[in-house]
């Protein structure tokens, strides 16, 4: 007789990735949240973050995308993803001065697996750089 193992002892399947999860989905309930919370540690504490579909500066066709607006809307960038999907293109623009963006630039193009840490990391050093996120 051939021992098998219990059926509890059989690999369990792991849950999908957050990233493997539907666009929006990931997008509401995943980057936004865990940006917010990046963003507030920083001490940005007027933060609006919205996930909206609308065209991108300079451009006519609607994408969806990350926008956020702090000091009383002085300031702002937003994260597009024409694709519709985080492993896709992606763009980041950014103003300031209660302006609108007028360039996009591209966004995390480099990476090859994109993660929810990776993303909140790449908007932090984009504002870092800018400047925005205290003193460096």
């Amino acid at each position: 007789m051939a021992d098998t193992p219990p059926e509890s002892a059989a690999k369990k399947e792991k849950p999908p990735a957050l990233e493997d999860k539907p666009f929006a989905e990931f997008i509401d309930a995943h980057f936004i949240p865990a940006l917010t919370q990046s963003l507030t540690e920083k001490g940005l504490t007027d933060l609006s973050l919205q996930f909206t579909q609308q065209p991108l500066p300079t451009q006519r066709e609607a994408c969806w995308q990350v926008k956020a607006t702090w000091q009383q809307g002085q300031r702002s960038f937003l994260v597009g993803f024409p694709e519709e999907s985080i492993s896709g293109i992606k763009v980041f623009a950014c103003a300031d001065g209660n302006t609108k963006p007028t360039d996009l630039e591209a966004f995390l193009s480099d990476e090859r697996k994109i993660t929810l840490d990776l993303l909140v990391f790449g908007v932090l050093r984009r504002l870092n750089g800018q400047k925005w996120l205290g003193l460096n």
